[in-house]
């Protein structure tokens, strides 16, 4: 038993999954069932894709919290301290609950299988769902980790299914074809379970359609049962109108920008609708909820020229991008990239050559990230550098910039946390 915290975590980061007798998954059941099946005594929504479902988990959070619902919410990377990952209207979970449920799980291990341990991502999992029992939510939005089959949030039957997009992403455990991503996507819908999908690409789309149709599970597509329409931004806000079916809301206002946050924010509201009967939201927690709600990391500025985006793939820098030239039209960019290796970098890096004024490759404290010398061969731009101190690069920045550049900071969301924790401690 574990009295430190810090030590207890610094042992579960360095856990590698070890050989079991039966599969990871299984094994996350195994150990739930030893703490009496704490899952099953709290209703859950379940979140899978490969960009977008952190932004609309918060969505649904911030919907539910301003309906007064108590809303567990599990999601990852964290951005901080590992205490993010899991919370409860906001409040994170406490040290030493934390250290109690994480050596409840690690006795077990121990004990019953051999210290055979599942991942890290598996014993926080358990964590996150004991905690949710502990403290009775009304509901917990899961955010799956990679894919969602063999995902270890994958033991709930949720009150409904979301999946977000599906792109080319994790593709050395999810599969070389959008149609085996798209089915890891997939995995999540269970029987009978309402399923929302925001999914544009045709070959996944019908991968989840097929699904949903085998699993009996009814299904509300992106353009053909829900329509966001009307995208302008206004006041400082972004607004968007939305039809469901008959149902038709005007003029919601967000402080998340990019037409794929509307599109995120009219699946949460989607999802909000396929809740009921078992929780009826009205329009004024809707509007309200979604006008609060933001997403740390993601399109999050700093003052007026500085820009944050953990645009991890293709289709997330595609979406980075398109935003950044509706936030900012005429403007030069100026691009601070660092990424994690397993990534399509070289996609990426050719997108932001398209745009940026100039582009500066680092590398930041991570087992896997990406060497700056090698980000900087993906790129083509006449103005690119690689450098090892990049705060300096942001406080040369904040010293010499004009009235229209702006300093975009992306790659990987793990270099958002270390950029974001240096960028806290100035004044904007």
């Amino acid at each position: 038993m574990y009295t430190n915290l810090q030590e207890c975590l610094d042992f579960v980061f360095s856990i590698r999954s070890s050989t079991y007798k039966r599969t990871p998954l299984e094994m996350i059941e195994d150990i739930l069932q030893d703490l009496g099946n704490p899952h099953h005594t709290f209703k859950t929504i379940h979140f899978a894709g490969s960009n977008g479902k952190g932004s609309t988990l918060n969505a649904v959070d911030s919907i539910l919290k301003d309906a007064n619902l108590q809303v567990g919410v599990f999601t990852s990377p964290h951005i901080h301290h590992v205490n993010e990952r899991i919370r409860i209207n906001e409040v994170q979970i406490p040290d030493d609950k934390l250290l109690d449920y994480l050596n409840q799980v690690l006795e077990i291990v121990e004990n019953k299988y051999d210290g055979k341990y599942p991942t890290f991502f598996g014993i926080i999992t358990i964590v996150a769902y004991l905690h949710f029992a502990e403290q009775q939510v009304d509901v917990a939005l899961i955010e799956t980790g990679i894919g969602g089959l063999r995902d270890s949030t994958n033991v709930i039957t949720p009150l409904v299914s979301v999946i977000t997009t599906v792109s080319y992403d994790h593709t050395d455990v999810l599969g070389d074809t959008i149609q085996e991503i798209a089915s890891e996507k997939a995995g999540i819908i269970k029987p009978g379970v309402p399923v929302v999908s925001s999914v544009k690409n045709p070959e996944a789309q019908q991968v989840i359609r097929d699904t949903a149709t085998e699993k009996n599970a009814p299904l509300q597509q992106l353009e053909d049962d829900m329509k966001v329409s009307n995208v302008r931004l206004e006041n400082g806000y972004q607004l968007f109108d939305l039809e469901i079916g008959e149902d038709r809301l005007e003029d919601i206002a967000l402080s998340m920008f990019g037409i794929h946050q509307a599109e995120n924010a009219g699946l949460a509201i989607t999802a909000i609708r396929a809740l009921e009967p078992t929780f009826t939201i009205s329009n004024d927690a809707i509007y309200s909820g979604l006008k609060k709600a933001k997403w740390a990391g993601r399109f999050e500025k700093f003052g007026d020229h500085i820009v944050i985006d953990g645009a991890h793939n293709p289709e997330g820098m595609t979406m980075l991008l398109q935003t950044l030239t509706n936030v900012y039209p005429e403007f030069n960019y100026h691009f601070l990239y660092a990424a994690l290796e397993e990534k399509d970098n070289a996609s990426s890096v050719a997108m932001v050559d398209q745009v940026a004024s100039t582009i500066t490759f680092t590398s930041f404290h991570h087992a896997g990230a990406t060497p700056k010398d090698k980000l900087v061969e993906y790129s083509s731009h006449t103005e690119k550098t690689a450098v090892d101190n990049w705060k300096k690069v942001i406080e040369d920045f904040e010293t010499n910039h004009s009235a229209t550049d702006v300093l975009v900071i992306t790659g990987s969301l793990y270099f958002m946390s270390e950029v974001r924790e240096f960028l806290l401690t100035k004044k904007f």
